[in-house]
């Protein structure tokens, strides 16, 4: 059973920095690319960033230069660095390996 795991969520001031990570159990990450999404109150999911088997990136035009994604495939782990964050990056993030189970998030909050 595929079950993945968000954490690392919190409150940060505009301008600040968080790591959020996804464990993942009953399957292998290191066999697929990892995706990062969020959802902000009142909109739809938003796609934020991939990291492919091989360790491309792709990250969507709003957070490029901010954010950073990674992946430690010995802890079947992948990480999502945020840096200078804004107010409108307040969301729930979840991870996907492109499959139909997703994890319950992590919440971000943005505020001062």
């Amino acid at each position: 059973q595929v079950q993945l795991v968000e954490s690392g969520g919190g409150l940060v001031q505009p301008g600040g920095s968080l790591r959020v990570s996804c464990a993942g159990s009953g399957i292998i990450f290191s066999l697929y690319d990892i995706h990062w999404y969020r959802q902000a109150p009142g909109k739809e999911r938003e796609w934020v960033a991939t990291i492919s088997r091989s360790g491309s990136t792709y990250y969507v035009e709003s957070v490029k230069g901010r954010f950073a994604i990674s992946r430690d495939n010995a802890k079947n782990t992948v990480y999502l660095q945020m840096n200078n964050l804004k107010a409108e990056d307040t969301a729930v993030y979840y991870c996907n390996a492109g499959t139909t189970t997703w994890g319950q998030g992590t919440q971000v909050t943005v505020s001062s």
